[in-house]
């Protein structure tokens, strides 16, 4: 899926490199439909439920946990490119855009929650949490250079542009 998006899943490949034939394969799966159904439901499972329930045992301010929900689930070296497959394959399949909203409105509502946590405001919550997301998603499809700073500074200036407690109080 990483690779190639759902037109590279094909089950006679897959079966080959799990060492399966075509028949043992179907023993898992009724057809490649189920086959990508299931691949949907690990990668929602996996970039939600579990990602939040990590930063929850984990623990830490609100800063902390939307770094740590962040480098999870788009620095992570096998969920990121899965989750820029599933964005791509969802402009052309309504079926899987309507899972990739699912799966970022409860990216969004973690958010809301944990940037409510020190700005009271609501229209600043949703501007901070959208451009918060924006950033964490966008950073990866952006060429641009930044002059003499690498991009890990500037992204960190911008977590705390976003993050920093309204006032002053840089909550570090």
């Amino acid at each position: 899926m990483a690779d190639g998006g759902p037109d590279a899943v094909r089950v006679e490949t897959l079966a080959k490199r799990l060492g399966v034939t075509k028949g043992g394969f179907y023993g898992f799966f009724a057809d490649r439909a189920a086959l990508l159904t299931e691949m949907l439901d690990t990668w929602e499972r996996e970039s939600t439920d579990e990602v939040i329930d990590r930063i929850e045992r984990e623990g830490g301010d609100p800063k902390t946990k939307i770094h740590r929900a962040g480098v999870l689930t788009f620095s992570d070296d096998r969920l990121l490119p899965i989750d820029l497959a599933i964005r791509d394959w969802a402009r052309r399949d309504e079926a899987v855009a309507e899972r990739l909203r699912r799966v970022d409105d409860r990216r969004m509502a973690l958010l809301r929650e944990l940037i409510g946590t020190f700005c009271s405001d609501p229209d600043e919550v949703e501007a901070r949490s959208l451009l918060a997301f924006c950033v964490a998603i966008g950073e990866h499809f952006l060429a641009a250079g930044h002059g003499d700073r690498t991009r890990a500074q500037v992204l960190a200036r911008a977590a705390d542009l976003l993050l920093d407690r309204p006032g002053g109080d840089r909550g570090h």
